[in-house]
């Protein structure tokens, strides 16, 4: 029923937002696959099912911030201003800040932990160029650096007011030539293992709506 609940809210923030329809499902379900690759990783392995699953239960709320933006920004149909792009990066620490809020009377304080880092540090950078905080390396989060790649694939590979979407290719050659500057490296070699699983996820979305 909780994860009904995050799932329904998430998707209830992202309905104000006309220019990323399906984010959140689709970056829910790379962080899945993402996870299942990293629990068959013997150094991440380590981690934890419990911990694992938190993640990917989590994932849903990364956006939640947004719920605090103006519509006017939110729905603009073309890329922002500067100042606009301002506003747009407060979302990370709003929606921790919500996230925190909604559960603060959860009894599972590792699932709340998460949450709120996934929400806050999604945004953060490597090499420390990212936002809110500009952290770097280890730094930031496990479980943010996690959302961070399949929250960077989706927006790739999907098409956006501001650009069409890109192919397979382009978009895993990005992520390559991102690792050790916006990706953990470790992390980024794991999530392109995973290639073969994501590509059939996104066909099989592609071929959804096609039919639809």
């Amino acid at each position: 029923m909780q994860n009904d609940i995050i799932l329904s809210m998430a998707d209830t923030v992202e309905d104000r937002n006309s220019n990323t329809g399906g984010h959140i499902r689709r970056t829910s379900e790379c962080v899945r696959i993402f996870a299942g690759g990293l629990q068959r990783d013997p150094v991440y392995a380590k981690k934890g099912e419990a911990f694992f699953e938190c993640v990917i239960k989590a994932a849903p709320l990364h956006d939640f911030g947004k719920i605090a933006v103006d519509d006017a920004i939110l729905r603009k149909p073309g890329k922002f201003t500067p100042e606009e792009y301002e506003i747009m990066k407060t979302h990370p620490e709003k929606g921790a800040q919500i996230v925190a809020k909604i559960l603060h009377s959860s009894d599972d304080k590792q699932f709340r932990k998460i949450a709120e880092n996934v929400a806050h540090y999604h945004h953060e950078k490597w090499d420390g160029t990212g936002y809110p905080k500009g952290l770097s390396g280890e730094d930031i989060p496990l479980e943010a650096r996690i959302m961070a790649l399949a929250d960077v694939f989706d927006a790739l590979v999907s098409k956006r007011c501001y650009k069409g979407k890109y192919s397979f290719d382009k978009a895993f050659s990005i992520i390559e030539e991102s690792l050790g500057k916006h990706f953990d490296a470790e992390l980024g070699k794991i999530f392109i293992k995973q290639r073969t699983a994501l590509e059939a996820y996104y066909e099989s979305v592609q071929q959804s709506e096609c039919e639809e």
